[in-house]
């Protein structure tokens, strides 16, 4: 059971990545990527309950060792020959596909081991029959081991081939281990297994002398699927949150999933380690704190909101998973038990991944998980649960809103701006509020419920918003900084363009596109030379790129998301397509998929500027991804590439990569930048340019500001199934 769970969740993040170029290497792909695992999971559940109904032991038996079999059909898993992602259709029903025919066989064998072996176990007379619980502890200690070997020992050292060889080695061997189970209860008389399942109606007591249901009933259902339901959105939740504007690589996918199977760990082991009253009075305090970026709108360090995103997931899960644990029935009900946990779970990812996107403009998913988290905590110290107090429970929260809401107006009104003080005066004192309601779940849930809604109406740093929308690629915002006359694009927390709104500075490249920044510096050594005629441009963002749109230039922007592309060219936003470079080419889909069918030799300079939020999806920087640019740029064109970035330091992947194909490369920091020159709307940026030759390069060579970027010592080449981000991280 242990080594199943472990390849079981080696698996998702090994084929998450293998599937991460095809779709721009958003954070959506991993939780579209657990939606199906968590659905599969499910099947496998259902499965393992209706088999153990309908056959005999022995007739389960040989089924069971028939699909695992059925499994080494496909193995060594890959992506299937011909598969491209719709360009201009959400890709979600396109991935869930994928995903059904190159894994969801051997993840259904294998989601489906968990209670099939404790169903075994528990007709296997063993002195803790009666209580296989315990063994789902060790199931999901496996499933933690195996999603942290994976970033930590696979992903650094081995390729993805060589991943996907040792996986289906490894599961040759779990098979023999499961023919090993299934030859025990094989041989045991099924007449004494049917009479050890029978002495096992017997209700759960638990060590605090709660009783597990002796009748399951609709209520006990719901509740178990609302206990699951609630930390799987949570989890995904917080991955999205944290791979916004840091690459969505394994490491940071596993934490919350480690986090939320550890709680199961911990919730269903033998000896609880953590108080469940201690855990469920301090999970208030952390609500709180998770919710300050989402009523506030201040943008907290990476490194203050990482441990408390993870460790309000940890409480929560923990809160959740432990009620779930309290509540368990008797073990002839198992089955039944872990298919409703999983249904719990599956709606909680379907919930993230696929309907919040859809009906929702903004990530309101996070918050929403965390009112339910409230309102399912256990009450604390309530002596008498009297009418008074049930009223109060809805008044309270009411007043709350109200207070807050007009507290905001009037602040607003007297023209104080956004900011720390703000911030303290309105919001500081309302979570005090609000804390003070915590011993009542309903109370504390609505008070929760009613300082988000408040906190709608104040916008925070992000000036006036003209529009929000969300697609399968993040949220964007649009936003009027009226102070400095500047429209701005975000996605996510990061600005990823800047338009002026006074007239007389129309079509003037702005954030990190100026014409005294690097890239401005680059349109200008190769003015008239010919190399900037034919254009490619990787990443859309506003469009601020199309102001260097000139006579006998032609752009051709690539862009992933269908929704960046309405919004640069819709003229009530921005103008740099409409009104500065009407005549560009807007080409949707993945860029390395798109630009395979350009003509070779087509474009004097190939632009690599694509984000998703503060960071550039790796299969743009690999071995094979400057093979094809290289294909693609004629003789003397150059490669550029805008490597900005809060986390990561890109330019070690970049020098080992020239190097790699022989190519001369020079590098422009341009990060001294003051405070005047951001509110007239320039940002400091990094930009690299490649040539094949170091004639290629023209006047930067000479230009002071440009300088050569060395491979660094040791740096191993990227390629499209090895990539390392850990290796690039700043520290600092």
């Amino acid at each position: 059971m242990f080594l199943s769970a472990a390849l079981l969740f080696m698996m998702e993040p090994m084929f998450a990545k293998m599937v991460l170029p095809l779709l721009g290497g958003t954070a959506a792909v991993w939780s579209t990527c657990l939606v199906f695992f968590q659905t599969v999971l499910l099947a496998g559940y259902a499965y393992a309950h209706a088999s153990g109904r309908l056959f005999s032991r022995r007739g389960q038996t040989s089924l069971h060792m028939a699909v695992l079999l059925a499994a080494l059909l496909i193995l060594p898993f890959h992506i299937p020959s011909g598969w491209v992602p719709p360009a201009r259709q959400y890709p979600v029903g396109w991935l869930l596909l994928l995903l059904t025919v190159a894994v969801g066989v051997p993840f259904f064998a294998l989601s489906a081991n968990t209670p099939v072996l404790q169903s075994w176990f528990m007709h296997s007379g063993h002195s803790s029959a009666a209580d296989p619980y315990f063994l789902y502890a060790a199931s999901n200690a496996g499933s933690l081991l195996g999603l942290v070997a994976y970033p930590l020992l696979l992903e650094p050292t081995l390729r993805l081939s060589h991943q996907t060889r040792l996986w289906a080695f490894c599961y040759g061997s779990l098979l023999l281990l499961v023919a090993a189970c299934a030859a025990i209860v094989w041989r045991r008389d099924p007449a004494v297994s049917s009479a050890s399942a029978l002495a096992h109606e017997e209700p759960l007591v638990q060590d605090n002398g709660s009783r597990g249901p002796e009748v399951v009933t609709v209520r006990h259902r719901l509740r178990w699927v609302a206990l699951a339901f609630v930390p799987s959105s949570l989890m995904l939740g917080v991955t999205s949150a944290l791979t916004t504007d840091i690459p969505p690589i394994p490491l940071l996918w596993v934490l919350p999933l480690a986090l939320y199977l550890l709680s199961f760990v911990l919730v269903f082991s033998r000896r609880p380690i953590l108080s469940h009253p201690w855990l469920a009075r301090g999970l208030p305090f952390l609500i709180l704190a998770s919710l300050i970026p989402t009523v506030s709108k201040a943008v907290l360090p990476v490194m203050v909101v990482i441990p408390l995103y993870l460790l309000t997931l940890f409480a929560a899960a923990m809160v959740c998973h432990g009620e779930l644990s309290r509540s368990r029935p008797s073990a002839t009900h198992l089955t039944e038990f872990y298919m409703w946990v999983s249904t719990g779970g599956v709606l909680g990812g379907v919930f993230n991944a696929i309907i919040a996107p859809l009906v929702f403009s903004s990530l309101v998913e996070f918050p929403l998980a965390l009112i339910l988290a409230a309102a399912l905590r256990p009450p604390i110290d309530i002596v008498k649960d009297t009418p008074r107090a049930r009223r109060l429970d809805y008044l309270l929260p009411i007043a709350l809103g109200v207070c807050v809401a007009a507290l905001i107006l009037a602040l607003q009104a007297e023209g104080l701006k956004p900011g720390t003080t703000l911030n303290i005066l309105v919001f500081g004192y309302s979570m005090v509020w609000c804390l003070s309601f915590g011993k009542r779940p309903l109370r504390f849930a609505l008070g929760v419920a009613a300082l988000i809604l408040a906190s709608g109406i104040y916008t925070g740093p992000f000036g006036h918003i003209l529009r929000t929308e969300r697609s399968f690629f993040g949220v964007y915002r649009v936003a009027d900084d009226d102070a400095n006359k500047l429209r701005l694009f975000f996605h996510g927390g990061t600005i990823h363009g800047i338009e002026s709104l006074e007239p007389t500075r129309a079509c003037e490249p702005l954030a990190y596109y100026t014409r005294s920044g690097p890239i401005g510096q680059l349109f200008e050594a190769f003015r008239g030379s010919g190399v900037e005629r034919q254009v490619g441009i990787v990443g859309l963002g506003a469009g601020a790129m199309g102001a260097y749109q000139a006579p006998g230039l032609q752009f051709t922007f690539y862009e992933i998301d269908p929704l960046v592309a309405r919004i640069a060219r819709d003229p009530r936003y921005f103008t740099f397509i409409s009104g500065c470079a009407s005549q560009a080419r807007i080409v949707l889909g993945d860029a390395r998929l798109s630009l395979r069918d350009a003509p070779q030799q087509a474009y004097g300079m190939i632009v690599l500027d694509a984000f998703s939020g503060d960071s550039i999806p790796t299969h743009l920087l690999t071995r094979e991804a400057v093979s094809v640019y290289l294909r693609k740029l004629a003789p003397g064109g150059v490669l550029v590439f805008h490597i900005s970035n809060l986390y990561l330091d890109l330019q070690k992947v970049l020098g080992a990569l020239a190097q790699d194909a022989g190519l001369v490369c020079l590098v422009n920091s341009d990060t001294a930048v003051g405070e005047n020159d951001i509110q007239n709307g320039r940002l400091p940026s990094i930009w690299v340019t490649m040539g094949r030759k170091r004639e290629d390069l023209g006047a930067l060579v000479r230009d002071p500001r440009w300088k050569p970027l060395p491979a660094t010592s040791g740096a191993r080449v990227w390629t499209d199934d090895f990539s390392n981000v850990v290796s690039i991280i700043k520290l600092h």
